[in-house]
């Protein structure tokens, strides 16, 4: 039986309109460039769970990615109930967003943009806290709308979508909301693609676990989870027919999230989790399931014991199943490709983008 997992796809250099990939430089090459001046840019993306920060220096139309960060932080824990940022998460966050200034200040950043999301889309309590970030890291936090989020992850996905397949569905599970992306593909690697259809919906693995519980999930939860997703998908596949050219044969999906990285590692069967490995492969639907099964029949303590989930994502990890199961249910296309990829590297493109200008 073939692998269900293919080589990470080839990175084609796109219009101007859509930057070219990232590229991860080594050896001889980073030697080279490191000899020419470049300016070093930094991308931070705050979501509802998790602070990213990446560092990386300009090489021509790419990037060598020199430094980066990732920690759960929960900023968004509770906030369904509360409507507001508690002063733990705030504090957590502030915690991460230093260490992050300290990377900025230490690699020398000449150009950042810094972004959050969902959670401080919808807390009322957004302004003081972004306030509190600027006076204690110097980070200017800006409040991205749900149109630009998808733009940019859509950005930084575009190297893996196959120009042999006319219609993609990206989509990017996170921790307050869930992107869905509708894209038209073009042949021609230099054309970008098409938006046709977006949607930002208000259920991501915060959110749904905090309203259904993520430490004992039995059967009829998840499937409450998953009865829950579809709903609220529906109304854009009616609107889209995006079934209809799956039937055709049409469309390929690609997911940006921690879900699907998560799940990729785990059928993988690795030690830990290798991003090298994981973005740019494919997981077949049967995969999803198997996996997501396995999961949701394990103890809470046996998911933290997981290399690949780890305590702080626990309890959030079915949620994420959940989601991604009925997506899969409304499309099935069978197989998506994972990428470990996204926001960053979409700012991280738009920055090198505007120095061109």
């Amino acid at each position: 039986m073939n692998s269900p997992f293919a080589p990470v796809a080839p990175l084609h250099k796109l219009s101007s309109s859509l930057p070219p990939p990232i590229s991860f430089a080594s050896g001889a090459t980073a030697a080279r460039a490191a000899q020419q001046p470049a300016e070093t840019y930094a991308a931070l993306d705050l979501g509802t769970n998790n602070c990213r920060l990446l560092v990386a220096r300009g090489m021509g139309r790419s990037f060598r990615i020199i430094d980066a960060f990732s920690r759960i932080v929960r900023l968004g824990e509770g906030l369904a109930a509360s409507g507001v940022l508690s002063e733990a998460a705030m504090a957590r966050t502030i915690e991460a967003l230093k260490i992050c200034a300290g990377k900025v200040a230490h690699r020398k950043v000449t150009r950042a943009r810094y972004v959050a999301t969902e959670a401080c889309r919808r807390a009322t309590n957004c302004a003081e806290f972004v306030e509190r970030v600027h006076s204690d890291t110097g980070f200017a936090i800006e409040i991205i709308s749900t149109d630009e989020e998808a733009r940019l992850v859509v950005a930084g996905c575009a190297p893996l979508l196959d120009r042999r397949i006319p219609y993609a569905c990206v989509f990017d599970i996170g921790g307050g909301s869930t992107e869905l992306v509708w894209l038209r593909v073009p042949r021609d690697p230099r054309a970008p693609p098409r938006v046709e259809g977006f949607i930002s919906l208000p259920h991501g693995v915060v959110t749904l676990s905090d309203r259904y519980g993520g430490r004992e999930v039995t059967v009829a939860i998840y499937d409450a989870m998953v009865a829950e997703m579809r709903a609220a998908i529906l109304p854009f596949e009616e609107r889209h027919s995006i079934a209809a050219r799956i039937a055709r044969r049409d469309v390929q999906m690609l997911g940006s999230s921690g879900t699907v990285t998560t799940l990729a590692g785990i059928h993988m069967k690795l030690p830990r989790y290798n991003r090298a490995m994981v973005d740019g492969s494919v997981l077949d639907f049967d995969s999803v399931r198997e996996v997501s099964q396995r999961l949701a029949g394990m103890s809470y303590a046996a998911r933290a014991a997981h290399p690949c989930i780890g305590g702080d994502r626990a309890d959030l990890v079915l949620a994420g199943c959940a989601i991604l199961e009925a997506i899969c249910l409304l499309w099935p296309v069978g197989r998506l490709r994972v990428a470990d990829r996204g926001i960053r590297e979409g700012i991280l493109l738009g920055l090198l983008d505007a120095r061109a200008l």
